[in-house]
């Protein structure tokens, strides 16, 4: 019966129900996708690797810290692996290049759903437009009827809700994603400028300790 219900409320929000259905399909199988993929991405966070990795970082043992994050799933760790890869080239510019690719993946799909929350209430705002021109027109009509006049009026109160139901929903999950997207960001840039600075640190060391070996040797 309830299903029934949904189906007579579809066919009386008119033909701009239709796309409407596709907007809600899109934004249903972003939402999912992005979930789905988080809660993955999530299970791949190796927190003891990463801290491995600053700790022979911090001896100067990059061969060591290559191969720890070498054989890690998780991002940030494959961000610094790409920096040391190419640590004789340019470490900075290495891990830009690989953080951009994670961050445009944790990004992926967002353009959608800032789309789909701009165009589900113009779609509602197209079929309350189009449920008041049948309901006027009607008025014109010599075998005027009140179904007819509601009719048009309920037309455009359900294209209108359902498109600001979709909106709202994305909006929400929008922010949250975007949220997500910004740590993961805040996450990748403090890992690489904490390598940046280990890597250094290192170096001054072993450059301080070799001029004062060399003082003592002379």
């Amino acid at each position: 019966m309830d299903q029934n219900l949904v189906v007579q409320y579809f066919y009386k929000g008119g033909w701009i129900m239709f796309p409407i259905l596709l907007t809600s399909i899109v934004a249903l199988a972003v939402i999912v996708e992005r979930i789905l993929w988080w809660t993955m991405e999530s299970r791949k966070r190796d927190a003891d690797k990463l801290n491995q990795v600053y700790a022979a970082l911090e001896k100067n043992d990059l061969k060591v810290a290559s191969g720890i994050a070498r054989t890690s799933e998780d991002p940030i760790l494959r961000v610094i692996w790409h920096g040391l890869n190419h640590h004789f080239a340019s470490l900075e510019g290495a891990m830009q290049v690989a953080a951009g690719i994670e961050i445009e993946r944790a990004g992926r799909f967002l353009v959608v759903m800032d789309t789909i929350v701009t165009l589900a209430p113009l779609l509602g705002l197209l079929g309350t437009v189009t449920g008041l021109m049948k309901a006027f027109f009607k008025l014109g009509n010599s075998e005027l009827s009140e179904g007819a006049i509601t009719g048009g009026i309920a037309e455009a109160l359900i294209a209108t809700a359902c498109g600001l139901t979709i909106a709202v929903v994305c909006l929400i999950a929008l922010n949250y994603f975007s949220a997500k997207v910004a740590k993961f960001t805040f996450q990748m840039q403090t890992a690489c400028t904490n390598t940046e600075i280990l890597i250094n640190s290192a170096k001054t060391r072993t450059a301080l300790d070799n001029e004062t070996s060399f003082a003592v040797t002379a």
